[in-house]
């Protein structure tokens, strides 16, 4: 590891000396995240062995030395407990998935690492969107609401937040009439049809198109049919300003509009909304999506049994810093 890249993690982490151990945060801007004040009351409610968590700010196109000096923080100090991934997920598989002693199915086959946690001495990692992406879904999509309605899933995003989806998704029993994932990036989308390959997910299931021209986002739902769940996974309006779709697109009527974001400058929340009433439209942010993700990781880098009962009471803790 080059002295280069140490310093980044030390300036980024910001690493207290705790007795107690801390948990890290790996993100883009995690002093922005609504977490930083949410923990400390979580922690309380949980009894918790610390009230520490930890920033490691990375950039978008961090390098490969930069991940791996990070894991090598997080793996060789005993007071660091484990870590939530957020923007970072497949990157940071991609530079260091060697130093894990265990990688859960998920992550190994969606090439993902979204939570860090240790167990008597061993580094593993766990690809938990998959399971955050369908506790959340399923909280405002029916059980049986693609059966009843033919309707489709569009997936704005390729990347690791799209890739759960999508695999959630193909395996749920009530699958979607097609699944069809864009993404500006061929590397993205190739990335993911292997994903689903080496899954087995039928290839008719599943359209990946590349949406770099303009207008072509805008054409994808105006191809969708009605009542079909839309889903913004691009990261745009939260670590980036900006929506993947144009002024002009318009959604399929009576859809679901999901924005997996829930802070940032939300350009893709405010289109869907402005359609809400026209077009029937249910509208859901993100909120959801961050009290599942967070409290699948808390739980596993702390050993503590997540039951609904146990997250809707974290939930209403939370619930202050959402307003």
């Amino acid at each position: 590891m080059s002295a280069d890249a140490r310093d980044t993690v030390r300036d980024t982490a910001h690493v207290p000396a705790r007795d107690s151990g801390y948990m890290g945060f790996v993100g883009v801007s995690t002093a922005a995240s609504s977490i930083m004040s949410v923990f400390p009351r979580w922690a309380a409610a949980l009894d918790l062995p610390t009230h520490t968590l930890v920033g490691h700010d990375l950039p978008v196109d961090a390098s490969p030395a930069q991940y791996v000096a990070l894991v090598e923080l997080i793996r060789d100090d005993p007071q660091h407990l484990g870590a939530l991934v957020t923007t970072h997920k497949m990157s940071l598989f991609d530079a260091a998935h060697d130093m894990f002693d265990e990688l859960d199915e998920f992550a190994t086959l969606c090439g993902e690492v979204s939570s860090i946690s240790k167990r008597e001495g061993r580094l593993i990692g766990h690809a938990k969107d998959p399971i955050t992406a369908g506790l959340a879904l399923d909280e405002f999509l029916p059980a049986t609401h693609f059966a009843d309605t033919g309707a489709d899933a569009v997936i704005l995003g390729a990347g690791g937040a799209g890739t759960a989806l999508s695999w959630y998704l193909a395996e749920r029993a009530d699958q979607p009439a097609s699944i069809t994932v864009t993404d500006t990036s061929n590397e993205r989308l190739s990335h993911l049809y292997d994903v689903h390959r080496r899954h087995g997910t039928p290839d008719s299931l599943i359209r990946y198109l590349n949406v770099s021209e303009p207008g072509a986002t805008n054409a994808v739902l105006a191809d969708a049919a009605p009542q079909s769940l839309i889903v913004n996974a691009t990261g745009l309006g939260k670590d980036r300003p900006g929506s993947p779709l144009g002024d002009d697109a318009v959604f399929p009527a009576r859809a679901y509009v999901w924005e997996f974001n829930y802070r940032g400058t939300l350009e893709f929340f405010a289109q869907a909304r402005a359609q809400e009433q026209d077009r029937e439209l249910r509208v859901v942010d993100g909120w959801r999506y961050f009290i599942h993700g967070w409290t699948q990781v808390i739980g596993e880098v702390f050993g503590v049994e997540m039951t609904p009962e146990r997250v809707e009471e974290l939930a209403a803790i939370a619930e202050f810093a959402r307003k």
